[in-house]
């Protein structure tokens, strides 16, 4: 299980370098955005005389220096007046919106996932418009699982502990991590992983109330902020969390994973605690619902 200080991926967009802002001197009709990966935030300018290839190759046009990217994975082209992604061939192959495909035309808002990297197609009436709207959503939102990230959430938890201790309202938070995580990688490698990653967030989401707050906060970690909720309730959603997980079916290259999720529950009881407190006291929880066997619930 990987801690907070180990985490190997980065989620939200701390600085963005002259690189990738920089505009093209002509007028851009379409253009890929890094939503997760090296080079969060980065920009590729897509022209109509001119493809664009992704590989670990230093010459491609977007070279991506991973072990699961091909040397010349995949290419971005205007044809039949349509841009279409193609694969060339890649050993890990080229997925659209999570389908697998070799030659596919691609609409705005598609996410392209090469490798590890998750590239966002952009293609509007103002590319520019939509890449800065793009950029402002990846300092909320983790590229990979769309689940709010950890800055914005520890951002978040400040604030309704603040408000909570001000209003005298109950707060309870969820931590929880998928067991044996490692494993999973290592088994079915860490395109799978992501793949997990991905599709638990989905699984989840649609579980939770409108105000509950999300996100993923550290490599296999994730927590649930539960407003106006006690700590008997907190338990229940909680079970209901890991109870889901243990029955969702996890695919990956029509692989079914048998994935399951510890979780540590706390909720705010002292109103001088500070947020740092209350997510350590659930993360401690969850410490122990590892040490006691694991797909549990720890108060």
């Amino acid at each position: 299980m990987s801690r907070r200080p180990l985490d190997d991926e980065r989620t939200v967009v701390t600085s963005l370098n002259a690189s990738a802002v920089a505009r093209s001197d002509s007028a851009n009709e379409a253009c890929l955005v890094v939503i997760y990966g090296p080079d969060l935030g980065r920009r590729i300018a897509l022209q109509r005389d001119a493809c664009v290839e992704i590989g670990r190759q230093p010459n491609c046009e977007f070279p991506v220096d991973q072990e699961s990217v091909s040397r010349r994975h995949a290419r971005v082209i205007w044809s039949n007046q349509h841009w279409h992604v193609i694969d060339l061939g890649s050993t890990n192959g080229t997925y659209v919106n999570d389908e697998l495909v070799t030659d596919r035309v691609v609409r705005d808002g598609d996410q392209i996932k090469i490798g590890r990297c998750i590239l966002k197609f952009l293609e509007s009436g103002s590319v520019e418009t939509s890449y800065h709207e793009e950029i402002y959503r990846l300092m909320t939102f983790d590229g990979l699982t769309g689940v709010y990230n950890k800055r914005f959430f520890h951002e978040t938890l400040e604030r309704e502990v603040s408000r909570s201790r001000r209003y005298q309202r109950s707060l309870s938070l969820i931590v929880f991590d998928i067991d044996l995580f490692k494993q999973v990688n290592d088994t079915y490698g860490h395109i799978a992983g992501d793949a997990v990653l991905r599709q638990l967030a989905g699984f989840v989401s649609g579980h939770l109330r409108r105000e509950d707050i999300f996100a993923r906060v550290g490599g296999e970690e994730f927590a649930v902020l539960l407003p106006e909720i006690l700590s008997p309730e907190a338990c229940a959603v909680a079970e209901k969390i890991r109870s889901i997980v243990e029955h969702s079916n996890f695919v990956f290259d029509n692989i079914s994973i048998p994935i399951t999720v510890s979780l540590g529950v706390a909720t705010l009881t002292d109103p001088s605690e500070p947020s740092e407190a209350l997510f350590a006291r659930a993360d401690a929880c969850l410490y122990q619902a590892k040490a006691a066997g694991r797909n549990r619930v720890i108060v």
